[in-house]
């Protein structure tokens, strides 16, 4: 492959709440679930882009997110996936979709985030991605990321071959794509069957009129436990079973399918190729047992929020209703982060600098096991809590957030900070000072900025705890 895989599209926030029913609600006739175990994923193309990753491909997902806990939560877990972000600003409320469940059936689907929020302008950077793709999915969910003009635009010129699953309330394919992927369902919705017309038959017609309308290169219908009918040139269709029985739980089974006909396409595959690898994986993903056994555990939460001084500015909760009130008036964000294990006055200095900036600061502040990872067992010398504390108290600091990675990436890709600022020697050392610091690139996906300011110099957390336990052998 020649580029990344890019998935393009609305990512939902997907939760499963396990229980178990022994009884009704005394006030209505209704099972009570009590709740044993809840788990969350990324639901629409978030759950493609982690597929296509789960196969070995570098994959961008360009996507929207939304300044709450929900768009948090994405982020986290699309960065622990391997899944590099470009996100879009996204107003109104992360959408989400909780399934509850007893002995593996669902009972009731419980949608939430209201209605589709409008998302931001993509980035030059994002432009330059699509433009340098081997593939791209377009995993449409209906809330408006696939209607974003720029972003047809960019998709029209690409010279990847382009994947389109479609939803009955987004927009049409751009014309030329080299494969769409309905269901049945919305292909009966896109193009109504005649009365009396088999399966097959309905499937066929409304692929050979979704080729016409969208001057597809091919349509591939999903038939679920059946396989795919595939319309083409060819005025014959062709139909490709599944391999063996696919019982089970089929929620993600159209992304896993769009996912898997992507790859092949990128790695040079014909359609008819494509489709027939696309129909093996999404018999084996449902054989396999579905959503539940082809994702690996989930990340950690950043946690909401803090108790104790200064709590009420640490966490999610909080920064995300900073990001509202700055963003809501044009403002400028800036953010800063590191281990600040014990905070010193070079610490101060670079954080009072950084303020100045624009018009709030929000700090990004290495979780204990982050720490640990980076500089050892003994570290860090304060909890993740303390140390939050600590710099939420700062007069120039307006919230501080947790992440449990080892780079700031994923917390990044959810602030979307206009500024990252970092104190150091990395302006006096020549050259371009930005290129120097590993977060630039993350920065450019939104079209941010990095920039250093003068550190106090002299001033180390490591040294000091080597010299400090000097002093105490001696």
């Amino acid at each position: 492959m020649r580029g990344p895989v890019v998935v393009l599209g609305d990512t939902l926030l997907d939760r499963d709440v396990e229980g178990v029913v022994n009884r009704l609600c005394p006030d209505s006739p209704v099972p009570v679930l009590d709740e044993t175990a809840a788990s969350d994923r990324p639901g629409g193309a978030g759950l493609a882009a982690v597929f296509a990753a789960a196969q070995g491909a570098e994959v961008v997902l360009v996507t929207a997110l939304a300044d709450d806990a929900g768009g948090a939560r994405l982020s986290a877990l699309l960065a622990a996936a391997g899944v590099q972000v470009f996100p879009l600003a996204l107003s109104g409320a992360t959408p989400e979709k909780i399934r509850l469940r007893a002995r593996g059936r669902v009972l009731l689907r419980h949608d939430r985030g209201g209605a589709s929020g409008e998302p931001g302008q993509p980035s030059d950077e994002v432009l330059r991605v699509i433009g340098a793709a081997s593939a791209v999915l377009v995993s449409d969910y209906g809330r408006g990321v696939a209607r974003q003009p720029a972003l047809r635009d960019a998709l029209s010129a690409t010279r990847a071959p382009v994947v389109w699953d479609p939803h009955p309330r987004g927009p049409a394919a751009i014309p030329g794509v080299h494969l769409a992927t309905p269901n049945e369902s919305e292909v009966r919705d896109l193009v109504p069957a005649l009365p009396g017309a088999s399966r097959l038959a309905a499937a066929s017609r409304g692929a050979q009129g979704l080729r016409r309308r969208w001057r597809a290169g091919a349509v591939a219908v999903t038939l679920g436990g059946d396989g795919a009918l595939l319309c083409h040139a060819g005025s014959t269709p062709l139909v490709v079973p599944t391999p063996g029985s696919a019982e089970g739980d089929t929620c993600g089974a159209g992304d896993r399918f769009a996912a898997a006909a992507s790859l092949a396409l990128a790695q040079g595959a014909l359609v008819s190729e494509a489709v027939q690898a696309a129909v093996a994986e999404a018999s084996a993903y449902v054989a396999g047992g579905g959503v539940a056994a082809a994702l690996p555990p989930p990340a950690r939460p950043m946690p909401t929020s803090v108790v104790g001084l200064g709590g009420d500015r640490v966490g999610v909760a909080p920064v995300a209703t900073l990001l509202a009130e700055v963003r809501a008036t044009g403002g400028t964000v800036v953010a800063t982060g590191g281990c600040f294990d014990l905070l010193h006055a070079g610490h101060v200095a670079t954080l009072q600098a950084a303020r100045q900036l624009g018009d709030c600061l929000i700090v990004c502040v290495n979780s204990d096991a982050s720490v640990a990872g980076l500089k050892g067992p003994d570290r860090p010398v304060m909890s993740e809590g303390d140390r939050a504390r600590l710099l939420a108290a700062l007069s120039c600091v307006d919230a501080v957030l947790i992440f449990d990675e080892p780079t700031p990436d994923a917390a990044l890709s959810w602030v979307r900070p206009d500024l990252w600022v970092k104190g150091g020697d990395y302006a006096t050392g020549g050259g371009d000072a930005a290129a120097t610091l590993p977060e630039a690139e993350v920065l450019k996906r939104w079209g941010g900025n990095t920039v250093v300011v003068p550190y106090l110099d002299g001033r180390s957390t490591t040294d000091m705890i080597v010299r400090t336990l000097a002093e105490r052998t001696r």
